[in-house]
C-alpha cells in the first residue's frame, strides 16, 4: 500500500447519521495524533457542512479533505478508494450499494473497514473477494460496529485468557439499552424482507478449519439464569463472525463451540420480544408494509444526544476447558452510534498505524482475525471496557 496517499484514512458516509458521529470520533483522535483524513460522498455541499461542523466544534480545520463520489458511480469509487491508506464505509444497506465499494478498494489495494450487520453482503464479499483482496495484501474487514467487533474481540479477550489448546466453551450473553437510526430501520426492514437468502452460505463455511479441528455452534434453547433473567438465543451475524474467526485461528482449540444470547429481564419480556420480531418478520415481506415502517423514522435522522447518553451494553462470556472457567465482560454505552462510531474510527486508525502488530492475514477478515489484541488496546482507551472478572460471575 503506498505511504504517499494523501489521506490515511477516507470515511465515505460521511454525511449520514452514522457517519457524522464516525466524523467526529476521527476528528478527535486527530487532535492527538497526526491525522490525515478526508470526508467522502455525494453532496459536496453536506460535506462542507459536516466540516464546518467540526470546525464550530474546535474538532477540525480545513485540512480534512472532502472527496465527492457516489455508490452508483464505479470510477468516482476508485478515486476515492487510491486516496487513502484506508477506507471506511457507512453507507448501507450494503448489500444494495457496498460491494461497489469494496471492489473500488481490491482495486486501488486499500485496506477497508464498515459497519455492516447483513450476512448476504458479507457472504458475497466473502465469495467474491476473499482471494483478489489477499493477493492485493489487503485487510477486507466487515463488521467493525457493534455487529460484531465486542463481541467477536470480546470472546478472542476470552480464548486468550484460557489458553487452552484443547475444547473450548464460550457463552456469550448480551443486554442493551438504545434505540435506532432511520439507516438501521432500514437495513433492518432489508435483511428481515430476504430471509430465505441469509442461510448457509460462505460465511458459515470459509474458511474451513485446520485437519484435526472442530469449530461449530453450542447447543441452544432458551433457559433461565437464576437471579438474573433469561436467555434467549440471538441468531444475529454477530455468531457466524465469532465461529468465523476460530476457523482462522487455532488459538480457540482443537474443538472449540460458542452460543450467543440475549439476555432479558422476564418471561413476558421475552414473549414480548418474540412477538414483536416475529411481526416485524411478518410484515417486511409485504412491500406497502415496508414502506409504512420506513416513514417511523427516516434516512438520517437518529436518536437525539439525551437518548444516547441513556443508552449502554453490556456482554459477558463465559469460557470453559479442561475443568477451568474464566469469564469475562466488555462494557461501554449507546451500542448502535456512540460506540459504533468509536469502533469503526478505532478499526480504521489500527489499519492505518498498527500495521507492524497487526496479524500476519490478507483478504477478508473478522476484526479478531484482521486486528485483534492491538484493537482491544484502542478500543479499551477511548472508553470500551474489556475486562476478565471473578468465575463467580458465571
Amino acid at each position: 500500500m503506498s505511504e504517499a496517499r494523501p489521506y490515511d484514512v477516507v470515511l465515505f458516509g460521511a454525511t449520514g447519521f452514522t457517519g457524522r458521529l464516525v466524523a467526529e470520533a476521527l476528528a478527535r483522535r486527530s487532535l492527538e495524533t497526526p491525522l490525515r483524513f478526508a470526508l467522502a460522498g455525494r453532496n459536496a455541499e453536506k460535506l462542507e457542512g459536516v466540516r464546518a461542523e467540526l470546525e464550530a466544534g474546535g474538532l477540525a480545520t480545513g485540512r480534512v479533505g472532502l472527496i465527492e463520489a457516489d455508490a452508483r458511480d464505479a470510477g468516482s469509487l476508485l478515486r476515492m478508494a487510491a486516496q487513502g491508506r484506508v477506507l471506511v464505509s457507512t453507507v448501507g444497506p450494503y448489500l444494495r450499494t457496498g460491494l461497489a465499494v469494496v471492489e473500488a478498494c481490491v482495486q486501488a489495494a486499500t485496506d477497508y473497514a464498515d459497519i455492516t450487520g447483513e450476512p448476504a453482503f458479507v457472504a458475497k464479499t466473502i465469495e467474491r473477494f476473499h482471494e483478489p483482496a489477499r493477493v492485493a495484501g489487503i485487510r477486507v474487514v466487515s463488521c467493525c460496529g457493534f455487529d460484531s467487533l465486542p463481541h467477536d474481540l470480546g470472546v478472542l479477550f476470552t480464548v486468550d485468557r484460557l489458553g487452552s489448546t484443547g475444547a473450548i466453551e464460550v457463552e456469550g450473553r448480551v443486554r442493551t439499552r438504545g434505540t435506532f437510526s432511520g439507516g438501521t430501520l432500514d437495513t433492518a426492514l432489508d435483511i428481515f424482507s430476504r430471509p430465505l437468502r441469509t442461510g448457509s452460505t460462505a460465511l458459515d463455511r470459509h474458511p474451513p478449519p485446520a485437519p484435526g479441528r472442530r469449530v461449530r455452534s453450542a447447543a441452544l434453547g432458551i433457559r433461565r439464569l437464576p437471579g438474573e433473567g433469561w436467555l434467549v438465543p440471538m441468531p444475529t451475524i454477530d455468531p457466524k463472525i465469532v465461529l468465523r474467526s476460530a476457523r482462522f485461528d487455532g488459538r480457540y482449540g482443537a474443538d472449540f463451540r460458542y452460543a450467543h444470547f440475549l439476555q432479558l429481564g422476564s418471561l413476558p419480556t421475552v414473549l414480548a420480544a418474540g412477538i414483536g420480531v416475529s411481526a416485524l418478520l411478518g410484515l417486511a415481506q409485504l412491500p406497502p408494509a415496508r414502506s409504512l415502517l420506513r416513514r417511523i423514522r427516516e434516512p438520517g435522522d437518529g436518536p437525539s444526544q439525551a437518548q444516547r447518553d441513556r443508552a449502554w451494553f453490556h456482554l459477558r462470556f463465559v469460557g470453559r476447558s479442561g475443568g477451568r472457567t474464566v469469564v469475562t465482560e466488555v462494557r461501554g454505552g449507546d451500542p448502535g452510534y456512540t460506540e459504533t462510531s468509536k469502533m469503526l474510527a478505532e478499526s480504521a486508525l489500527c489499519l492505518a498505524f498498527d500495521r507492524e502488530r497487526l496479524p500476519d492475514r490478507s483478504g477478508v477478515l473478522t476484526p479478531a482475525c484482521a486486528m485483534g489484541a492491538p484493537l482491544i488496546e484502542r478500543l479499551h482507551s477511548v472508553g470500551i471496557r474489556f475486562e476478565e472478572v471473578p468465575p463467580s460471575a458465571a
